[in-house]
C-alpha cells in the first residue's frame, strides 16, 4: 500500500482543482476519524478518503463512470478493500448497492464533509472552529440547504453503528483539526 505521501501526489497530479483537492483532504479527516472510532486501520482508510475522487476530472464527475474510473490509477497501488470502497463510494455507476463496513464509511464520510462545509459557509466568520455539530444535524432536515448532498448517504453512518449526532461530532471535529488545510 502507498504511503500517505506518495497518495498526496497522486491526488496532486490528478485533481487541479483547489476546493476538490480540499474535499478530498477532508474526507481524509473524516475516514481517520471514523477508522479511530471502529478500530480499523486509520492510514488505509485515511487514504482512501484522501484519494475517493481521484477520478473525478477525468470523468468530469459523470455519475455512470466516476469511481470504476478509479481503478485504473490505483489498482495495485492500494489494497484491493480500499479501492473496492472507492468504486462503491458511487453506487451508480456500479449499479450495486454497499454491503460492506468500509463502503457504508466512505460514502457516509465523503459526503457529511459537504454539509459541514455549507454550514461554515453560511456562519459570518466563514471558519470551522465555531461550528457545532448540533447546527449540521439541524441542517440535515432541511431539505433545501445544500440540496445536492445525499443525505442518505450520510445516514450509512447508522449502518456502521455510529448514531447520526454522533457521526457528525466527530465528523466536525476531524474536520477542525485541518481548518487551516480547508482555509475554514
Amino acid at each position: 500500500m502507498i504511503k500517505r505521501d506518495e497518495a498526496v501526489k497522486l491526488l496532486e497530479e490528478n485533481i487541479k482543482a483547489e476546493n476538490m483537492r480540499k474535499h478530498c483532504y477532508a474526507s481524509e479527516a473524516v475516514m481517520c476519524a471514523i477508522a479511530h472510532k471502529l478500530g480499523r486501520d486509520e492510514n488505509e482508510w485515511g487514504i482512501a478518503g484522501l484519494l475517493h475522487d481521484i477520478d473525478v476530472e477525468i470523468t468530469n464527475a459523470d455519475p455512470f463512470t466516476h469511481g470504476p474510473g478509479a481503478e485504473k490509477i490505483l489498482k495495485g497501488k492500494i489494497s484491493d478493500k480500499s479501492l473496492d470502497a472507492i468504486i462503491m463510494h458511487n453506487e451508480i455507476a456500479t449499479g450495486k448497492k454497499r454491503t460492506t463496513e468500509f463502503q457504508h464509511a466512505l460514502a457516509a464520510g465523503e459526503t457529511i464533509t459537504g454539509l459541514i462545509i455549507a454550514t461554515t459557509l453560511v456562519y459570518p466568520d466563514k471558519k470551522i472552529a465555531g461550528i457545532k455539530a448540533k447546527s449540521v444535524t439541524k441542517r440535515m432536515k432541511q431539505k433545501a440547504f445544500a440540496a445536492s448532498v445525499k443525505r442518505e448517504n450520510i445516514l450509512e453512518c447508522e449502518k456502521i453503528g455510529i448514531p447520526l449526532h454522533e457521526f457528525a461530532e466527530l465528523s466536525v471535529n476531524a474536520m477542525k483539526e485541518i481548518g487551516d488545510v480547508l482555509d475554514l
